[in-house]
């Protein structure tokens, strides 16, 4: 009698590396990195499977890049972060052989830092939403992730603040919101708010939301306070 047992199939290779890393709330940027560089890595090698591969072949992969892609110091370890998560905590092969691979030195320099003057002909350049974002950058230290990020309900006008949530590292944090950046921040939000009314009554107007959020609060997506 056949069995009616269904069979269960394994996920494919990138489907649990993705699993993975948004179990462990890693960021979206992150893991399309990720998936990126153990794709390369697996055509580089001939499309073998990595549990077939370990230590040498990654050792081999990391040379080619160095020495035939020429990439920098920053990009060959962000490879080799790939590859280890992929070794340790997808593939659970976490084989002593991986802790001998040396990170690339990242060369030392000294940061580069606008002048008043300079930083004026660049704001000089820039108008409308690019002009607010940059002064946004500049004046309360946003990250440019962190401040294409920012909603509505981040934003406290009376006590000058911003709040930024699930920055680098996944911390919040709070930092100020120049004085001179109120008004121009104010309208921009009365233009954008006019428009999200609009999309609302179309039946449009939502937002993606962090983690299970829009599964808990349905409407969220279509409230101004999540813009």
């Amino acid at each position: 009698m056949p069995s009616t047992i269904p069979s269960v199939h394994k996920p494919r290779l990138l489907d649990q590396v993705r699993q993975a890393l948004r179990t462990r709330h890693y960021s979206p940027a992150t893991e399309r990195c990720y998936i990126s560089w153990i794709r390369r890595f697996i055509l580089f090698q001939g499309k073998r499977h990595p549990e077939t591969m370990g230590a040498e072949e990654i050792a081999a992969y990391l040379t080619h890049l160095a020495t035939r892609r020429q990439v920098s110091a920053s990009t060959q370890n962000q490879a080799l972060s790939a590859l280890l998560f992929l070794y340790r905590e997808v593939l659970e092969c976490d084989f002593c052989q991986l802790d001998g691979l040396v990170r690339a030195k990242r060369p030392r320099r000294l940061p580069v830092v606008l002048t008043r003057e300079e930083l004026r002909t660049l704001l000089a350049e820039l108008h409308g939403v690019h002009w607010l974002m940059a002064s946004l950058l500049y004046g309360s230290g946003l990250r440019l992730l962190e401040c294409a990020r920012l909603r509505v309900q981040d934003v406290e006008f009376n006590r000058k603040e911003i709040t930024v949530r699930d920055g680098k590292g996944q911390k919040d944090r709070r930092t100020m919101l120049p004085g001179r950046l109120v008004v121009p921040l104010r309208e921009h939000l009365e233009s954008v708010g006019n428009q999200h009314r609009r999309d609302v009554a179309t039946g449009a107007g939502s937002v993606a939301l962090p983690h299970a959020l829009a599964r808990k609060y349905p409407r969220a997506p279509f409230e101004w306070r999540w813009q």
